[in-house]
């Protein structure tokens, strides 16, 4: 533990749907909703308009267009908000080569090690300053929180939101703790909660309260250790600079289940694809795929096969991810795949360029056994508009759906009215507004969805023409932000 609250957790807030408000002018301050837009989808982010109708991450989206009907109900922009966190994550760098991401939209900065702030005084300037630049540069808001521990700083960014600063005080951190919720720490979820309330705990006092041995009979040594140490503020974990992933996978949720075992095969191929994408992205290799398949009745079935060494090669891992898939019994539908790769390297082994030959050679044959008249069988894939494969779902549909072509939220350009994005699509017929993150609101119209004068865009900058803040944080003026709390800003004991 510190004697002073030199580590500082930022958190952006309403991430997704804040970047979605500040390149949408129609937007701003109106209740949006990011996520998946099928039966099927999820809330990812909810801006606070929507938040104060009861809508919250993790959501059904179903459930949350029963709370908030007259939202706007967006597909996430990811190239938008991978281009702002590296904003981010960039600035946090500047103070420290101590930062560890968690997320897009958070991290932690050791301010010490940085040589930025080495007392309360110096590290709320730190914060004012992060704040203010923050904004300056990427038009959005973040959350911080100054303690002198990961736990601590991380609560202090939480209770700091929305758009504010909070600094904890090395000494209070058992009267802060006290009255809060067992949730609030962190290894406490949803069934660690409900098992200490029903043994009579619910807040952090009664945690501190019971001693190390009752929390150790009733959760084990390891997590009961922890937790009461943590019940009474300690935590010395350090920020870590480099957090090794232990793997790379993705998934995608059908809004209908799949009974076709060639669009099943044709789905983990895609999905392989992405992964190997992901994978190569990263720098890295694997030696075990994992495939995953959620069946119609929500049982979850894993496979796995470890190679001779790690590898990422996309022939590879698409043929070893066909083979899991053949010991899977999908009758009766799929409503989730997912490929993943475990057993992370940096190298390749290079045996595996003779396996991948082999498979490729394999896989070549048995098509043309199964196609004597060398007529397709497995569906193309066709680049979407966020850029990545979305297999067709077959040779019949000549034409992609409406909602894969022009997805709610994403950006076009047509050729008379320049830059705008997709409210809806549906019947023939998308509906844009045109307009830029620094324009008033925009107008609205509608198109044919084959108008040739309407094409897919990339993002927009959200701040066009900002103030330069390339030699921050030496170059900024204290005056910007002051010694003292401005609003939304408090230190606590």
């Amino acid at each position: 533990m510190r004697a002073a609250p030199t580590i500082l957790h930022l958190d952006m807030d309403a991430f997704y749907a804040s970047a979605e408000q500040a390149a949408k002018p129609s937007l701003r301050g109106k209740p949006v909703v990011v996520g998946g837009l099928g039966m099927r989808g999820v809330v990812a982010t909810a801006s606070y308009e929507a938040r104060r109708l009861g809508v919250h991450s993790a959501m059904p989206m179903a459930q949350a267009r029963r709370l908030a009907p007259n939202a706007a109900y967006l597909v996430p922009r990811f190239a938008l908000y991978r281009t702002v966190s590296d904003q981010v994550m960039e600035l946090l760098g500047r103070l420290s080569p101590l930062v560890e991401p968690l997320s897009l939209d958070e991290a932690f900065v050791d301010l010490e090690a940085g040589g930025v702030a080495d007392d309360s005084a110096s590290a709320r300037l730190v914060g004012e300053q992060l704040r203010t630049v923050i904004r300056a540069v990427t038009g959005l808001s973040g959350s911080v929180g100054l303690a002198g521990s990961k736990m601590l700083a991380k609560i202090a960014s939480e209770e700091a939101k929305p758009d504010g600063l909070l600094l904890i005080e090395p000494g209070t951190e058992r009267e802060l703790l006290a009255p809060m919720s067992v949730r609030i720490l962190p290894g406490v979820g949803p069934a660690t909660g409900d098992h200490l309330r029903r043994a009579g705990m619910t807040v952090v006092s009664h945690l501190a309260e019971a001693g190390e041995a009752e929390l150790v009979r009733l959760l084990g040594k390891a997590h009961g250790v922890a937790l009461h140490r943590m019940a009474q503020g300690y935590d010395d974990r350090p920020v870590v600079a480099e957090r090794d992933a232990k793997s790379v996978s993705v998934e995608d949720t059908f809004d209908v289940d799949l009974h076709d075992r060639v669009r099943v095969r044709a789905e983990v191929e895609r999905l392989a694809a992405r992964c190997v994408q992901r994978l190569r992205g990263a720098g890295r290799s694997g030696r075990t795929v994992v495939l995953k398949v959620r069946r119609y009745d929500f049982s979850t079935l894993t496979r796995s096969e470890t190679l001779r060494g790690p590898t990422d090669d996309p022939t590879v891992v698409r043929e070893a991810a066909a083979r899991l898939l053949e010991a899977v019994d999908t009758t009766g539908g799929v409503r989730l795949l997912g490929v993943g790769v475990t057993g992370l390297a940096d190298f390749t082994q290079e045996d595996l360029f003779a396996q991948a030959a082999h498979a490729e050679q394999a896989a070549h044959a048995e098509h043309a056994a199964e196609n004597p008249e060398g007529i397709d069988a497995v569906p193309d894939e066709r680049e979407g508009p966020a850029g990545e494969a979305t297999g067709a779902e077959s040779r019949k549909s000549e034409e992609t759906p409406a909602s894969r072509r022009w997805p709610a939220g994403h950006d076009v350009r047509h050729d008379v009215h320049g830059h705008g994005w997709v409210q809806g699509s549906g019947v023939g017929r998308v509906t844009v507004r045109f307009e830029e993150p620094w324009t008033p609101p925009g107008r609205v119209r509608t198109f044919r969805v084959d108008d040739p004068a309407l094409q897919p865009a990339d993002p927009l900058p959200l701040v066009r023409d900002g103030e330069d803040y390339s030699s921050w944080p030496a170059s900024l003026p204290k005056s910007l932000s002051g010694p003292g709390p401005g609003e939304g800003d408090e230190s606590r004991p």
